[in-house]
């Protein structure tokens, strides 16, 4: 092997091209194609899927571990518990990793074990297993946390997929996957983008934008389920973490070999968060959030999605923002001036350590 291949820096953790490469070109290269898994590591879907179960495994190191609208614990139960969703599953069960700082105040800890109950309770899943490790002071900033869960296959998910059908009658898949999309199917945001990664960003460096942003982590299965079980229609969905909608949109593109377009003016976006980003310098379609999700619907159901979401309190901001298209390939968006922008996938998410 090449000793010669330079080494790890913080863009390889930050979503977008960077990262996309390391897991394509090293850990894709080492475990692909090992076992039996239905969806495998190499789809990088946000979950794997073995037999009717879904597992997946997440770790948190976000800096500062307390923030405003949240904290590392309430962070990595969302965070996996909706990379488990967006495939259409349930989360059934979790286990946690802790990983402790020399120094970390017993209270503090306790907070974030407190956080973690809680979003456990929204999700409606618990906590069955773990391990815990103490690392010298200095290691890590507070604590790393690695939540990993499992979900199971439900009616809401099997409804679904019959509702799909009788608009596709082609579709096969079993799960919700990012390879899904097709020709007219609606793109639908459900809630602001930015506010996470803005509210991380000010807790780090002590910014004050003049208002309250707040981090939007929230864990999104029961919502999840009810669009599934109560409208239906869906063929993809993703959580903008890092990297943002940009990434999460090039990441249906290429994965269902199509185009998407979106309005600039259908996005929503808090005008304390836009003006943040371009105060900073800032593509806020390219920061993380950890409480939305992008949801690829087919067009015939597209309105009765939009109308349940915007009937509760995580998706009241909800829009439909564009479609699938044959006509171009890669993401692009068409400008409230006019023109149309190439969306790139971004280099990493401009935002350090927000997840």
């Amino acid at each position: 092997m090449n000793a010669n291949k330079g080494n790890i820096t913080m863009l390889h953790g930050a979503g977008g091209t960077v990262m996309h490469d390391l897991v394509k070109n090293y850990i894709v290269k080492y475990f692909g194609g090992i076992g039996n898994a239905e969806v495998p590591l190499e789809a990088l879907d946000d979950a794997a899927v073995v037999g009717d179960t879904v597992l997946k495994s997440d770790s948190h190191a976000v800096k500062p571990i307390f923030f405003p609208g949240g904290d590392i614990g309430r962070l990595a139960i969302s965070g996996t518990v909706n990379d488990i969703a967006v495939l259409g599953a349930e989360p059934y069960a979790l286990a946690c990793g802790l990983v402790l700082e020399e120094g970390l105040a017993i209270a503090d800890f306790e907070k974030i074990l407190a956080s973690m109950r809680q979003t456990c309770q929204e999700a409606g899943v618990g906590v069955v297993t773990g391990d815990t490790k103490v690392v010298e002071k200095g290691s890590l900033g507070g604590c790393v946390i690695n939540v990993s869960g499992v979900g199971r296959r439900t009616e809401a998910l099997e409804r679904n997929l019959k509702v799909v059908k009788q608009f596709r009658s082609d579709f096969k898949a079993r799960w919700i996957l990012d390879s899904n999309l097709k020709p007219g199917d609606k793109i639908l945001l459900s809630g602001t983008i930015g506010d996470h990664g803005l509210a991380v960003l000010s807790a780090q460096e002590g910014l004050s934008f003049g208002s309250s942003i707040k981090s939007d982590v929230k864990p999104l299965s029961r919502l999840i389920q009810r669009l599934l079980g109560e409208v239906g229609g869906i063929t993809a969905m993703k959580d903008p973490t890092r990297g943002g909608l940009a990434d999460a949109l090039n990441e249906f593109s290429e994965k269902s070999h199509i185009g998407i377009l979106v309005h600039e003016d259908k996005i929503p976006i808090r005008k304390d968060v836009k003006a943040a980003c371009e105060m900073l310098g800032l593509d806020p379609l390219e920061v993380g959030n950890e409480g939305k999700i992008v949801i690829s619907v087919v067009k015939e159901k597209a309105e009765e999605v939009l109308k349940l979401l915007k009937t509760t309190e995580e998706g009241k901001e909800a829009e439909i923002i564009g479609e699938a298209t044959k006509d171009f390939s890669g993401v692009a968006m068409q400008t409230v001036v006019g023109g149309k922008r190439i969306i790139q996938r971004p280099v990493g998410d401009p935002v350090p350590r927000i997840c």
